[in-house]
């Protein structure tokens, strides 16, 4: 992060908030000229602290509308275990999200299905038969109340300030 200014801060938090920007607009909020503001943001996407750029889908609107987090446990959590389940449930589309845990489970999936009905479906015929696993706890989800994955703009702020 040491590479970062607050104009890379400001930039990065503009693009978060909207990836379609175009890249005059994105100057005009740095107040930069457009040649070196093009320059920053292929210097961030190059680097690494832009990732990508693409729509926020309602998946609701999709067809979509069950969300279900699923602890999992596995049996071992040698190396070659943990390989293979991460490789294995990397491939299962309806896991939205894996996160390796620490504490009572290991796993932390997030899964979104048609309806519940089918969130059985993949519980039972590919969640389940993930390599090493021992037992699964899954939580349906009732109303989502914050969502996002953007990093909060007070936290980019209080990273801004720490760099000047």
């Amino acid at each position: 992060m040491s590479d970062l200014d607050p104009i890379d801060i400001k930039m990065l938090a503009a693009l978060q908030d909207n990836g379609r920007i175009t890249v005059t607009e994105l100057a005009e909020k740095v107040h930069l000229s457009k040649t070196p503001c093009t320059e920053r943001v292929r210097r961030l996407e190059r680097e690494g602290y832009i990732s990508g750029y693409r729509a926020m889908l309602v998946p609701e609107k999709v067809g979509l509308s069950c969300l279900v987090f699923v602890q999992v446990t596995l049996e071992r959590t040698t190396t070659d275990v943990l390989d293979r389940f991460n490789e294995a449930v990397s491939m299962i589309q309806e896991v939205e999200s894996a996160h390796m845990i620490a504490g009572g489970y290991d796993y932390l999936l997030k899964v979104r299905a048609r309806d519940m009905t089918h969130y059985r479906k993949v519980l039972g015929d590919q969640i389940g038969e993930l390599p090493g696993v021992s037992s699964t706890s899954s939580f349906s989800v009732m109303e989502t109340v914050v969502e996002g994955g953007d990093i909060a703009k007070s936290q980019l702020e209080e990273i801004s300030a720490q760099l000047e």
